[in-house]
């Protein structure tokens, strides 16, 4: 099929999609709660930041899953992603390097985390960059202990996010947007309203204008990343947020960022501004 055929066939198909599937948005997500071991209640909708045009309230991709997978989630000893916080807990204590330090050496108990995931990325002053969780922690490995930096989507490294994000469950996202971070606020909202590949299609294509409707098999969520690192069924593990933005650009068909590079730093902090206020829940499980 020519690419220009192509093109015209998927927006019939997503025009299609649209009229067939409005009736069924509402069913799309449900009005369940998420609450973790029956202990830590997350908030999972809200209202939409007031810097947020396109959408009036922020829903977590849980409501967009089935039962059986929101089910996975409920329960540390049913959530395969935990395997991976045992993975980061093992690393955080292992001592390594020259300098013979762990984690635990500079940080203590893991637990001096919490609070952390919640305001990532962020403007870092030293640095005069934006920095996501993964630069600190390859940081801390480089600086400090003088090991070698983990690769940015690597299973470590997202092993050890998980186990930070674990600290902040149930605590609300709080990036700022202003002062020195705004510049790379606004780059990632460009790019997240840009159309891009042969399929043009933006970020706001499928996750803010279709969300609810069906792609595939699935059904369409906010695209919030609230709940990463995710366990994704499709893949059978751990997922980062920049692992994820990759798979999502290759899916236009347009050429993709590079994980860690500016690009995804400035387009997690605006897709992380659009779920503020909703519950750190990582690690998730997702489709």
């Amino acid at each position: 099929m020519k690419i220009s055929n192509l093109h015209r066939f998927v927006q019939i198909a997503v025009t299609a999609s649209v009229v067939s599937g409005v009736a069924s948005i509402a069913n799309a997500q449900d009005n369940d709660s998420l609450v973790l071991n029956g202990e830590i209640e997350m908030v999972t909708r809200t209202a939409a930041p007031a810097y947020i045009d396109g959408l009036d309230e922020v829903i977590s991709g849980w409501h967009f899953r089935s039962d059986e997978t929101q089910a996975l989630q409920m329960d540390d000893f049913d959530n395969s992603g935990m395997l991976g916080v045992d993975a980061g807990q093992e690393a955080w204590d292992t001592v390594q390097g020259p300098e013979q330090k762990s984690c635990a050496s500079c940080h203590g108990d893991v637990s001096s985390m919490e609070g952390v995931r919640t305001v990532m990325p962020k403007y870092n002053e030293e640095a005069a960059d934006l920095w996501t969780l993964e630069d600190y922690i390859n940081n801390c490995r480089t600086e400090r202990q003088n090991v070698e930096a983990w690769g940015y989507t690597s299973g470590p490294m997202t092993n050890m996010a998980a186990l930070i994000a674990v600290q902040s469950r149930g605590m609300p996202m709080n990036v700022a947007i202003d002062g020195p971070a705004a510049p790379f606020w606004e780059q990632g909202r460009e790019m997240y309203y840009t159309r891009t590949g042969v399929l043009e299609l933006s970020c706001a294509s499928c996750h803010e204008q279709s969300a609810g409707l069906h792609i595939r098999a699935d059904h369409l969520s906010q695209g919030q990343i609230n709940g990463f690192p995710a366990y994704r069924l499709k893949n059978a593990k751990l997922n980062g947020i920049h692992a994820r933005f990759k798979g999502c650009v290759r899916d236009t068909k347009a050429e993709t960022y590079k994980p860690g590079g500016p690009e995804f730093h400035a387009l997690e902090l605006y897709v992380a501004s659009r779920g503020n206020g909703l519950s750190v829940e990582g690690p998730s499980v997702r489709n």
